[in-house]
């Protein structure tokens, strides 16, 4: 999937869920677990460093977010972005890992978890695309906040700020 297209699908996505600056990642989360039909359930763990910062895995009743418990709050919602990505973009879930695991998401086999975590190259496309929607999402995200009115309640100041974030939250 090229940059634009991405872009585009990012920007309908964010619009179709009602998201607003500021950007609130778990919220992001829980609304696209709803419209996907399916929760996305965000799982904060300490990761073995070196290694990857997170994982989706996926299982017929939820989405699962892992992501490193052992870093800072912007890098956290970055690495959720990045995961998010993968959805949004189309991917297949990681198949996990097995660290510790099974107390936490019990119906996910160690094996499987083990295999999401063994993930840690930037060299794959679908890589790169999901890298890419993480960006996407936070460029949106600071670049709204910067022009966002803070008198939501006038519908006219609502009307402006509607018009403006469709052209500057996509530069």
């Amino acid at each position: 999937m090229n940059e634009r297209h991405l872009r585009k699908r990012c920007k309908r996505t964010l619009r179709s869920l009602g998201i607003r600056p500021p950007l609130q990642v778990d919220v992001l989360c829980e609304r696209l677990g709803e419209y996907r039909g399916r929760p996305i359930r965000l799982v904060p763990h300490s990761l073995p460093v070196p290694g990857p910062f997170g994982a989706w895995i996926a299982t017929e009743r939820a989405d699962y977010i892992l992501y490193q418990k052992e870093t800072s709050r912007a890098h956290q919602d970055h690495i959720v972005l990045h995961e998010v990505g993968h959805i949004l973009a189309d991917h297949r879930s990681d198949e996990s890992d097995g660290v510790s695991w099974q107390s936490t998401m019990p119906e996910i086999s160690p094996d499987v978890i083990k295999r999401a975590l063994r993930r840690t190259s930037y060299d794959e496309d679908h890589e790169r695309e999901a890298e890419l929607v993480a960006t996407i999402v936070l460029e949106w995200a600071s670049v709204l906040d910067r022009v966002t009115p803070r008198t939501p309640d006038d519908p006219s100041a609502h009307r402006v700020q509607a018009a403006l974030s469709d052209r500057l939250g996509w530069l």
